[in-house]
């Protein structure tokens, strides 16, 4: 069955970085694009970026650009989310979706 699995959250001070990586399978990656989503305490889920299937098209929230960058290997059947410069308003649970899947999220914790 298709499956994505979120890894690579944490906690991290103002000002860092984190990768996030989400690993799929049961689908032929290569033929989906695939999005990141974050959900803060109290707020509703927001689409982060979007990547295309060969990944040769990435789109972002307009207020994430320049920050986080969303990539992908499908040798590897798996998509990055870069994250850098995080603010204490990044704090939310993030998740891989893409083949009418979703994961079960990874807290990213941006904190001092």
């Amino acid at each position: 069955q298709v499956q994505l699995v979120e890894s690579g959250g944490g906690l991290v001070q103002p000002g860092g970085s984190l990768r996030l990586s989400c690993a799929a399978s049961g689908f032929t990656f290569s033929m989906y694009g695939m999005n990141w989503y974050r959900q803060a305490p109290g707020k509703e889920r927001e689409l982060v970026a979007s990547i295309s299937s060969s990944g040769g098209r990435t789109t972002y929230a307009d207020s994430l650009k320049g920050r986080f960058t969303i990539s992908r290997d499908n040798a590897k059947n798996t998509v990055y989310l870069q994250m850098n410069s995080l603010k204490p308003e990044d704090t939310a649970v993030y998740y891989c979706n893409g083949a009418g899947a979703w994961g079960q999220g990874t807290q990213v914790t941006v904190s001092s």
